[in-house]
């Protein structure tokens, strides 16, 4: 059963883009509807992690914003600091499901349960994971990510339950 999902940022969470103003200020566009699935998915009594390999003030702010339980940013090895929170949390990678577009996710995405790429991530990543997702990253791919194992795992119904009774 998938406890933990584990979340990429640029490429998943947004469509990599990275805009910065006149004043040096980085921006990001995330996509309400990924936010709204993560938020559900907590309300399930299951947990979440970002796991990225920058740092960013907004990552932090919208962690915070959807409740999510796990922080790691500026990483160069996603698999160790997962590994880290799988201790912590006493599960194991199996009971994980995690999304990445680029090289930086590989070991990761070896390593989990259940592995999905936007429809937009590289092709070596496309190539390696159980699911390619229809959305491209910070279109959508996350929700679609969180509903493919809600479906997988029996629990739709008890999902849209909260929103239909």
């Amino acid at each position: 059963m998938i406890e933990l999902l584990v979340l990429d940022v640029d490429g998943c969470m947004s469509d990599g883009s990275i805009i910065y103003t006149d004043q040096g200020h980085e921006l990001k566009a995330f996509n309400v509807k990924d936010g709204f699935a993560i938020v559900q998915w907590h309300r399930l009594g299951k947990r979440s992690a970002i796991i990225t390999g920058r740092k960013s003030p907004i990552v932090a702010q919208r962690a915070k914003e959807l409740g999510i339980d796990y922080l790691r940013q500026n990483v160069k090895r996603k698999d160790e600091a997962l590994q880290e929170i799988l201790n912590e949390l006493s599960l194991t990678w199996k009971n994980v499901a995690a999304i990445g577009d680029d090289l930086n996710d590989y070991r990761l995405l070896q390593k989990v349960g259940l592995s999905f790429a936007p429809l937009d991530a590289i092709d070596i990543i496309k190539q390696n994971v159980d699911v390619i997702l229809t959305k491209s990253g910070g279109r959508g791919a996350v929700r679609e990510m969180i509903e493919i194992i809600l479906q997988r795992e029996d629990l739709l119904d008890k999902y849209l339950d909260f929103w239909m009774k």
